[in-house]
């Protein structure tokens, strides 16, 4: 692959990040930073924070996507630090981890910055208010890297301790830890579809279900120490940089390896970044290089070669860059392969070997084709033999070949044979139900004895003509999941008639369902659906279909009842519900009466936070949520009473009922110290006091004074 685009720069580039209006950030290892047009490559401004980085593996810098802010480790590296990017003034930082800060991120809505240290430890400030909004699960060793979800919904953190936590942003709490490497897990990087991709010391790479918890996959192929990570946009495929120079690509849906060598380098890979509008990759090096790469380069000149049937071609340039396989140009030509696949069989049918390789034609020119076509040819040598034993009613012999030749099953003759065969099995059926038929059914079903494919269903139908009564019965009394229970025991049962009219039912009730549900027609599909949910093939999709709908007329009828706990909390488990106007409208109330909670909570003044957030007291979703705004609020009640040399036994009953509250964390550890070296005559001992947790906390846990 050869770059569209490229510059150099004087200094290895350590982040590229595409802005909210297009503009491309990237940030070299002396902190210059450079906001880029991403057509010319330009530099349309920028500036410099003077701070040097040798490591290029973890994020030490991030910048919000709005432009806004940005955030960086300080150079001796015990702090992060957030900027205003407009006065390029600090107006945040965190200098609370004991060690050193590994990595720091501002998330997608630009709402938190996120600093993550050698202690396990990851804290979250809140932008607008500049202090401590909250902390993510604390690992038991150091954490390497962060990532979000593009919604901002979820954050993940992969640790040096082999876990990676899952925290959901929206309801403040803990989802699942993610435990399957036997290394240090250096890097995570969502994908779409509910999935998560992370890679250990060890070059394990694996691909998580975070919904569920579970491993998905574990890819193959990975050789060398990864550097970079990013994804398309539309999910297809994963890009991996490594330190040796190699872009690495994945496909995510069978999880194959495209290309170990799809881009090679003379330097290290430093950073990936994938611009989804015009497919474009972006890769930076240690040698201060960025490149632009068109994974989808030469999807027109594949066009232009079709138009005069040059495959040959074609295949040399997909072999080149594996993606173009996944164009629109390139299905065009497997549409063709397959069409004359189909035509040549046909004519091999016939026995017109010469018209079949007429019909192949350019095709023969691709090596990989050409032994195709080649076995194609071969494996139809015998097909007049097979017609021979079929028109003369040998069954055993015919379908020996049909076994030995797959291909001859989607020939027209082998259609007839099994035509013939559903229609004597039929016959055989009616007379295998009648107690005193079972001497005629074996006697209509003689000429198939010796057909392997055959054989069981001969046995079953003789043995259990019972069952098809039984069969019978379930479908007439539309008792399906009985019916459905019946054929996992007796397979024989889906040959018959009875079968393939059951299978359309549930098809056309499929189609029905979906039309009435695009049509709004919730009451008519539910009808559907509970007839599916019976069905084997549509029992899953129908019960979740079901469960959205319910949620989604649940969460309608409390927006219309102004029932607004319910809504929140039915919007918590439904994340298909988040992308409609009214959710959206309501998680704007709520973050508006957030970012005016914080203010009060800014100044301790409990009564005005209780006012704004008194609708959302009773929304259990939002509880650990609002937990944090109130242990902020108790925390500035607990940091003016020090300033103001408050009676030392008031501010310790202050620090027990805190930590009574919301347990012993790192914001009250931090206070204590400063508590003492006011009050060093001070004996309180936290280790010794009831604790609570934050998870625990309840909002009639609410008072008036954390020092009462």
């Amino acid at each position: 692959m050869k770059p569209t685009k490229e510059v150099s720069l004087k200094d290895a580039i350590i982040r590229v990040k595409l802005m909210d209006d297009g503009k491309l950030l990237v940030v070299d290892a002396k902190s210059v930073i450079r906001f880029l047009d991403l057509m010319s490559l330009r530099t349309l401004s920028g500036f410099k924070c003077a701070i040097e980085y040798s490591s290029f593996k973890r994020q030490v810098f991030d910048f919000s996507g709005n432009g806004l802010y940005f955030t960086l480790i300080s150079s001796t590296k015990k702090e992060s630090l957030l900027y205003n990017a407009k006065s390029k003034r600090a107006i945040a930082k965190m200098d609370r981890h004991s060690g050193e800060v590994n990595c720091v991120a501002i998330d997608p809505s630009s709402k938190y910055m996120f600093s993550c240290g050698d202690d396990g430890k990851s804290y979250a400030i809140d932008i607008i208010n500049k202090r401590v909004a909250f902390t993510l699960p604390i690992h038991s060793d150091a954490i390497n890297d962060l990532a979000f979800s593009k919604n901002a919904q979820w954050a993940a953190t992969a640790s040096y301790d082999k876990k990676i936590y899952l925290f959901n942003m929206i309801t403040m709490t803990k989802k699942c830890k993610l435990i399957g490497h036997k290394e240090a897990v250096l890097q995570v990087h969502f994908l779409s579809e509910n999935r998560l991709f992370s890679i250990d010391k060890a070059n394990t790479a694996i691909v998580w279900d975070y919904e569920k918890g579970k491993i998905i996959q574990r890819l193959e192929g990975v050789h060398d120490d990864i550097s970079s990570i990013t994804s398309s946009q539309d999910g297809v495929f994963l890009f991996l940089g490594t330190e040796l120079g190699y872009v690495i690509v994945y496909e995510l849906e069978s999880y194959k390896i495209l290309s170990r060598k799809y881009i090679k380098l003379s330097s290290t890979i430093t950073a990936l970044e994938f611009d989804g509008k015009t497919s474009q990759l972006i890769v930076a090096t240690e040698n201060s290089n960025l490149l632009i790469y068109d994974i989808f380069e030469s999807q027109e000149r594949i066009t232009k070669l079709l138009k005069i049937k040059n495959y040959k071609k074609i295949q040399e340039i997909v072999e080149k860059n594996p993606l173009l396989a996944y164009t629109k140009a390139y299905q065009i030509v497997i549409s063709i392969w397959n069409t004359t696949v189909k035509k040549a069989r046909l004519a091999l049918e016939k026995n017109d070997k010469k018209k079949a390789l007429a019909l192949f034609g350019n095709f023969q020119k691709i090596p990989a084709r050409n032994s195709a076509i080649k076995a194609i040819i071969s494996e139809y040598q015998e097909f007049d033999k097979f017609a021979k034993f079929a028109q003369e009613s040998k069954f055993p012999l015919a379908y020996a070949l049909a076994l030995k030749h797959p291909h001859y099953q989607d020939s027209q003759l082998y259609k007839t044979l099994e035509l013939n065969w559903k229609k004597t099995f039929s016959e055989a059926k009616r007379y295998a139900i009648d107690p005193n038929g079972a001497e005629l059914a074996r006697e209509i079903l003689a000429p198939y004895r010796g057909v392997t494919q055959k054989t069981k269903f001969i046995q079953d139908l003789l043995a259990k003509s019972e069952v098809y009564k039984r069969f019978r019965i379930a479908i007439g009394q539309k008792d399906f999941k009985v019916a459905f229970e019946l054929i996992k025991l007796n397979s024989f049962l889906k040959e018959l008639p009875d079968y393939s009219a059951l299978i359309n039912y549930g098809d056309s009730l499929y189609i029905k369902s979906q039309k009435f549900l695009q049509q709004d027609n919730t009451h008519e599909a539910i009808k559907m659906l509970r007839i599916l949910v019976d069905f084997t093939d549509f029992s899953l999709d129908a019960k979740k279909l079901m469960k959205s709908i319910e949620c989604r007329h649940k969460f309608y009828a409390a927006i219309k009842e102004d029932d607004m706990t319910t809504a929140y909390n039915i919007l918590a488990l439904n994340e298909d519900l988040q992308n409609t106007q009214d959710a959206k409208k309501l998680q704007k109330e709520y973050n508006d009466a957030v970012a005016t909670a914080n203010e009060f909570a800014l100044d301790a003044n409990i009564k005005g936070l209780n006012r704004v957030l008194e609708k959302y007291i009773k929304v259990s979703s939002k509880s650990s949520a609002l937990a944090g705004i109130y242990g902020w609020c108790y925390m500035v009640e607990l940091e003016k009473a020090i300033e103001e040399r408050r009676d030392q036994a008031t501010i310790e009953k202050g620090i027990k009922n805190y930590i009574l509250y919301f347990g012993l964390q790192d914001q009250i550890e931090s206070l204590f110290n400063i508590f003492k070296d006011n009050y060093p005559q001070t004996k309180l001992n936290l280790k010794l006091q009831t604790k609570g947790s934050k998870s625990m906390w309840r909002t009639s846990m609410i008072v008036n004074s954390i020092l009462d």
